[in-house]
């Protein structure tokens, strides 16, 4: 298996504006599913080598007041920062469906309590093997992208998933939720474990909305990583490691 370029990434993520992709050799595709259209941004440069693939996370979902918004598109450039300044051949930065693209079936249990239904993941599934064509798959999911990465693996078996990495990442939203005394998203699918794959799991050691509390509890203290001095969306200095010789613990 061919041996990943460069084992470790530093990312020095600051506030920079919110990246226009296509300037950094990223092209902009919208991929269609059963349920919704997908925006992505894509850079396919070697068709042997493995894929990484950045999921969003749960982007603008509820407005100061604890509404939900009429559009989740994320205002926080974060994890399209990590995709730009992922080095490798090919990146994929993939939206939530009803970000930057609203569906016709984009409705408001899509960003809020069903936003890990059923048609999410089997549409960020068949987008995912869409994009990846049987190539090796890294997936990088952040915040509640994590929870969709980590569905898409559970699900979808002949994905050939080599690494799972979280960022900052829910695992388990009803205990997510129950932590935080916070309405159950009831129209939401849940990981009651995580999947069999080797994997990561960034924490920020400031972070209040996935407290690193909670990440030890969602995977018993194993393969976790604590960012130090960083926060949920300020994790400065990550160090991201996508080598592939990881055993499952």
């Amino acid at each position: 298996m061919r041996r990943l370029l460069g084992l470790f990434l530093l990312f020095c993520i600051t506030g920079c504006t919110f990246y226009d992709l296509k300037s950094d050799s990223f092209t902009y595709q919208v991929i269609s599913t059963k349920y919704f259209d997908i925006a992505t941004w894509q850079k396919i440069t070697d068709v042997d080598s493995p894929i990484h693939i950045y999921i969003e996370g749960d982007g603008n979902s509820f407005d100061a007041m604890g509404r939900p918004t009429s559009d989740p598109t994320p205002n926080n450039d974060f994890l399209q920062n990590l995709a730009v300044h992922d080095s490798w051949a090919n990146v994929v930065y993939m939206a939530r469906p009803c970000q930057f693209i609203m569906s016709k079936g984009c409705n408001v249990s899509d960003w809020t309590d069903g936003r890990f239904s059923y048609k999410i993941i089997e549409s960020m599934s068949e987008a995912i093997r869409k994009i990846a064509k049987n190539k090796q798959i890294i997936l990088i999911g952040y915040s509640g992208g994590a929870m969709v990465s980590g569905l898409v693996i559970k699900n979808n078996s002949d994905l050939n998933v080599v690494k799972w990495i979280t960022v900052a990442g829910v695992l388990n939203h009803k205990m997510w939720t129950e932590y935080f005394g916070d309405s159950p998203l009831s129209q939401s699918l849940d990981l009651d474990e995580l999947p069999n794959v080797p994997q990561l799991h960034y924490v920020a050691e400031y972070d209040e909305i996935v407290p690193l509390s909670l990440i030890n509890e969602m995977t018993k203290g194993k393969n976790v990583i604590v960012v130090p001095g960083a926060t949920h969306d300020s994790l400065n200095g990550l160090t991201i490691d996508f080598s592939l010789d990881d055993k499952i613990n």
